[in-house]
């Protein structure tokens, strides 16, 4: 659904579509951002898991407590970006 608003902008050539553009490279860009942090925080809590497995239970809370408030604010990029895009 995304890609067909954005090809009607880019085929629109007028300069309202900018507006949608850029809202829908947000959202898109609130989403990357929360793959790869999510990623890395996925990660780093396996390394320190396999280095200190006595102190999974910390690391896991840790790490689930992080993931959430990343998701809670990509969502809320993206949610954002979907308003400005189809409010006008």
């Amino acid at each position: 659904m995304l890609s067909t608003v954005l090809l009607d902008v880019a085929s629109s050539g007028s300069n309202i579509g900018v507006g949608y553009g850029v809202a829908a490279l947000g959202a898109g860009v609130a989403a990357l951002g929360a793959g790869i942090g999510i990623g890395r925080i996925g990660g780093s809590a396996l390394e320190s898991i396999a280095r200190q497995p006595e102190s999974l239970a910390d690391i896991r809370a840790n790490m689930i407590l992080g993931i959430a408030f990343i998701e809670g604010t990509s969502f809320f990029g993206m949610v954002i970006g979907m308003l400005v895009l189809f409010m006008k």
